[in-house]
């Protein structure tokens, strides 16, 4: 029985020490996209056509 308490408290050691390894990458910009904006120009435009104005709106896809 004093295995799963063990297990337990070293389970919730290896999540802490996750949990402060994610919050150190998001706080140094690891997950910035600084990628997609400079390509966002080249994707293509998506052509929707609403039935109730018969008017055709240009969206962009994503």
């Amino acid at each position: 029985m004093s295995v799963i308490y063990i297990l337990l408290g070293v389970s919730v050691i290896v999540a802490l020490i996750f949990f402060a390894a994610f919050i150190f990458a998001v706080k140094n910009g690891q997950y910035d996209d600084s990628y997609t904006p400079s390509v966002r120009m080249l994707f293509e435009d998506e052509l929707i056509k609403d039935d109730k104005t018969d008017k055709t709106i240009l969206t962009k896809k994503e």
